[in-house]
């Protein structure tokens, strides 16, 4: 494609570092979507013949077919899907081929070809997430008013509902998702037209090639546009947060289905065991989810290095933007699934949350008890935490103390304070938005259930 200007041929080293088609090669869609297009808008620019246009179309459904039924065979000479494709397409129509890459560069064609593939690799990671979203939500849903203890430190902190606790879990992910959303809109900018760098001196019309090929506008500068990888960066970041969401997840699961927890326990499909304890159940797919996150974020870290030196205009660094692009959305696209069955699949034992509940979560209920009285909240919180103490030296629940000890504490302690030690009360107290509380929850849940819908 390029060898006119050279009176040697490549070295064989230099040709297997140079040659990009082992992985570039799934995007044979994208490539041969925009050369379709491309070839329509030569015609239309009076460069191509309305015979010759479609000889070059029906040549590129041939090379389409042989690729979607697996028969393409791929040559030594394929440095790239692009070379790939239109080194095919000349052996089944013919010398026409070499009229399809005018005004075209392979600059211009690989960015467009990214794009697309990114488009659809998003739309399909959203897809991933929603169903992991719906997973969450059904089970938060069965959960009811189930209590269970909320931590923070990873120590016993307060009541709240086991759905909200999961709810937790789902916001995240609609984050994610917004993300993804809002990086796309800069993913479908088309930089065909762009040339090599300074842009097609063609008449070509821009816009039409857009919206063919489902892009929403067209690059304002061609220099920037054959080396813009912005939108990658961002897709990688985005992969990056996801996988830390995962791996929270999965934290929280992998605690949970521990016989110390035993909060949760995950099904044979999504466990595993071990070579030599018979006993053991491990939760494979949830430390697989939690290890991911680690390869996603250092395909950030990698793209940005990538770029961080780069001249202006397209150089081959940028070669190495596709493999932590693919690696990133097909390790989500396995992940996801295996995330969204594990949690379907496993079962919740309310009995065992429940019963991990003890007084000294409710200390903050006692303190609300004395500022409902009027003390002042840094008083009462000064006063209860002797109470705790107090407790923890005799060795009895925070509700087991007389309640001489109470009023000794504090004078404004009243004869019903046993009646804080309720985790259904203190978690129906907790009624804004947003909060644990029954009706705030369930209003979650409408929320949550119209975002799963969209």
């Amino acid at each position: 494609m390029w060898g006119g200007r050279f009176d040697e041929g490549i070295n064989a080293l230099m040709a297997r570092f140079n040659n990009s088609f082992p992985f570039d090669q799934r995007m044979w869609r994208e490539d041969i979507r925009g050369s379709m297009a491309w070839a329509r808008q030569l015609a239309e620019a009076g460069i191509l013949s309305a015979e010759e246009r479609d000889t070059l179309l029906a040549g590129l459904e041939a090379v389409y077919a042989e690729f979607d039924e697996g028969r393409f065979v791929a040559h030594t000479t394929d440095e790239d899907i692009h070379t790939a494709v239109e080194r095919r397409l000349g052996e089944i129509v013919g010398s026409v081929a070499g009229k399809l890459h005018t005004g075209r560069s392979r600059n211009d064609q690989v960015a467009t070809d990214v794009r697309l593939w990114t488009l659809g690799a998003i739309e399909r990671i959203n897809d991933g997430i929603r169903a992991l979203q719906q997973a969450l939500l059904t089970q938060a849903e069965s959960a009811g008013n189930a209590l269970m203890p909320g931590y923070t430190h990873l120590q016993r902190a307060q009541p709240v509902l086991v759905a909200h606790w999961l709810l937790a879990h789902f916001w995240p992910l609609q984050r994610d998702r917004e993300r993804l959303v809002d990086c796309a809109k800069r993913a479908a900018v088309l930089p065909l037209g762009s040339g090599a760098l300074a842009g097609t001196p063609l008449a070509i019309d821009r816009m039409a090639l857009a919206t063919e090929l489902g892009m929403a506008t067209v690059s304002p500068n061609s220099i920037d546009a054959v080396s813009d990888r912005d939108f990658i960066a961002e897709f990688l970041f985005c992969a990056a947060l996801i996988g830390t969401h995962l791996s929270r997840l999965a934290e929280d699961m992998i605690i949970y289905s521990s016989a110390e927890f035993g909060f949760v326990v995950l099904a044979d499909a999504y466990s595993t065991g071990s070579s030599l304890m018979p006993q053991k159940k491990n939760p494979d797919s949830f430390e697989l989810l939690r290890g991911k996150s680690g390869r996603l974020t250092g395909h950030l870290v990698t793209m940005l290095t990538v770029l961080k030196g780069l001249p202006s205009a397209y150089n081959k660094d940028l070669q190495e933007d596709k493999e932590p692009l693919f690696d990133a959305a097909d390790t989500l696209e396995l992940a996801l699934p295996v995330a969204a069955g594990a949690i379907a699949t496993a079962q919740f034992r309310y009995d065992r949350m429940r019963a991990a509940l003890d007084d000294a979560m409710l200390a903050t209920d006692v303190a609300d008890h004395l500022v409902a009285r009027g003390v002042p909240f840094r008083e009462a919180h000064r006063v209860v935490g002797k109470l705790v103490r107090e407790a923890e030296q005799r060795q009895v629940t925070l509700s087991a103390l007389p309640l001489d000890v109470f009023r000794v504490a504090h004078p404004s302690f009243g004869d019903d304070i046993l009646q804080v030690f309720d985790g259904n009360h203190s978690v129906a107290q907790r009624c804004v938005p947003g909060a644990t509380g029954p009706d705030a929850v369930q209003a979650q849940l409408v929320q949550a259930r119209q975002h799963v819908l969209r």
